[in-house]
């Protein structure tokens, strides 16, 4: 009897308030139901000159450590991080890269993975799908990745963001409020604020672009297979 391989994602993502390991969590959920097999590959963020920034969760010192990130943000700047051997490469079906939004753009930990010999090693002839998760601010970081991704050869076939509550003003605040103590509250200067990171209804956006992506994969398998 043949045996079928399963197929196979990789999940390739920086994060430091666990937002985007949630929508990974999430997604693979459903990649897991469907059979496929998962690896996962957290970038780590080892730059001397930041890497101090976020060693302490909540911040000590909230507004400077999210200003000290500008310049070297509107630089588009990378910096010295460690890849997992799994994002170095190895035969997946489905790379999915996972990037939060810092000063308007994609942040340095995965702007530098993108732009690495490791990742044009991976992504090489990979469809590659991208998840943004942030504060307001995502078409310049998901454009970013994509490009980043098809400049090694990849093939993008989908991309989602996902935002969180509030204005442009309240959820300033509320993220500022919640790196500052590592809580929820109401208020922060005095004024009324949302819970910051994802919501509750986050989770099911995750599930639907995981299916999304699944249904997607295997409708352009079989379109293949009966060329």
């Amino acid at each position: 009897m043949e045996s079928t391989a399963k197929p196979r994602v990789l999940f390739v993502y920086y994060t430091f308030t666990k937002q985007a390991l949630k929508v990974t969590e999430d997604m693979e959920s459903v990649f897991r139901d469907r059979g496929w097999a998962i690896e996962r590959a957290e970038i780590e963020f080892t730059d001397p000159r930041y890497k101090k920034n976020f060693e302490h969760f909540p911040f000590k010192h909230r507004y400077g450590n999210v200003v000290r990130m500008l310049p070297a943000q509107l630089r588009r700047a990378t910096g010295e991080i460690k890849i997992p051997d799994a994002a170095k490469g190895g035969d997946y079906d489905l790379v999915v890269i996972g990037s939060p939004t810092w000063w308007l753009t994609t942040c340095m930990p995965i702007r530098s993975y993108m732009k690495s010999d490791a990742a044009g090693t991976l992504l090489n002839g990979k469809s590659v799908a991208a998840f943004v998760v942030c504060r307001r601010y995502w078409k310049n970081n998901v454009k970013t990745v994509k490009k980043l991704a098809e400049q090694h050869g990849a093939t993008s076939v989908e991309t989602t963001h996902f935002k969180y509550l509030g204005g442009q003003v309240r959820s300033l605040l509320s993220l500022i409020s919640y790196l500052g103590t590592g809580e929820y509250r109401e208020r922060y200067l005095g004024v009324k604020i949302p819970p910051t990171n994802l919501q509750p209804d986050g989770d099911d956006a995750a599930r639907a672009f995981a299916v999304k992506l699944v249904d997607g994969l295997a409708a352009a398998g079989s379109s293949t297979s009966t060329d």
